[in-house]
């Protein structure tokens, strides 16, 4: 049974010493909407604190089976690391599977420990199965007031590896698979990713808000996902438009997803020649992600804003 409690953000606030908890068996969680300054938009994660003596009585088999109580696209868990203020152990899990890398909940985490005042610094680490990953929290320049942050407002700047992307092979079978899924749609260009994910340019951005893709067969494609994409129109505040389909791993489509834009950034930046981009991506909730690339070091930058909608305990 999960225990569920819609508070305003003035009632969000909360010191460290509720996170710890040993002195119970429930288990407190926040459920955050990432990549968006609106409830109910971006990308939902279920973010969990756990401790030691968690990590020892809930093992792998529980903590999949959270991720699919909660049925939302992410849900991770947070454990602090002994002897370190702002380090973690950050997994991530799908209501289906574990996965190497996800962004939203990266980033909704960090949110969780910045906007409660579990870390005294601006910048924490969360080591994962993709390494050690940083979030920093900045201003939002665009919401500055006479050199003040107005209402206490911030961005999260995730520091991810980049995802390269490369050509693909794909044989009569496969292409046709592909095509299939697409429901037709003319297909401009086809990369593949590191991660396992195809990469498909359609021609406008419309083509991609306004695709209609069939579920079944993308579960026969040989890939683990489907990045749909396209530069942003003449006029358009956004670089690119983008949409990501994952129903291996239970998420039919990925309302905001910060990996697949690890790829996207690779991609674009050498179609564009350009290393800056305001991304967004094309979900019924939809969001937006400010990406720099840093060639030299092989990094991409995500920032974004988040939201708490939800929090309350794992009572099992």
């Amino acid at each position: 049974m999960l225990l569920f409690a819609m508070k305003s953000n003035k009632e969000t606030s909360l010191c460290s010493e509720d996170l710890k908890m040993g002195k119970n068996k429930t288990v407190k969680y926040f459920v955050v909407d990432a990549f968006t300054d609106s409830a109910f938009k971006g990308n939902p994660a279920a973010v969990c604190f756990l401790n030691d003596d968690d990590n020892n009585e809930r093992d792998d088999t529980w903590l999949q089976s959270l991720a699919a109580e909660f049925n939302i696209s992410e849900t991770c868990f947070l454990t602090p690391i002994t002897g370190f203020d702002a380090r973690f152990s950050l997994r991530w899990f799908t209501p289906l599977a574990e996965v190497d890398l996800c962004g939203h909940a990266t980033l909704a985490s960090a949110h969780c420990l910045f906007s409660n005042g579990l870390v005294d610094s601006d910048m924490v680490e969360f080591v994962t199965r993709s390494g050690i990953l940083t979030a920093k929290r900045v201003s939002d320049t665009s919401e500055l007031n006479d050199g003040e942050v107005k209402g206490g407002s911030f961005l999260i700047e995730l520091n991810f590896p980049v995802v390269t992307t490369c050509d693909v092979n794909l044989s009569d079978v496969s292409s046709s698979m592909i095509t299939k899924a697409l429901n037709g749609a003319t297909i401009v260009d086809i990369k593949a990713t590191a991660t396992n994910n195809i990469l498909v340019v359609l021609p406008s951005m419309e083509s991609v808000t306004e695709l209609q893709l069939r579920m079944d067969d993308i579960l026969k494609c040989p890939c683990d996902g489907i990045i749909v994409t396209a530069a942003g129109s003449a006029g358009s505040a956004y670089d690119f438009y983008s949409r990501y389909f994952a129903p291996k791993f239970g998420v039919d489509e990925d309302p905001v997803c910060g990996s697949a834009h690890c790829a996207l950034a690779h991609y674009w930046s050498l179609k564009m020649n350009k290393c800056d981009f305001l991304a967004y991506q094309a979900s019924r909730r939809s969001g937006t992600i400010r990406i720099h690339l840093d060639k030299e070091k092989q990094r991409v930058l995500l920032r974004g804003k988040s939201v708490t909608v939800m929090e309350g305990h794992v009572l099992v």
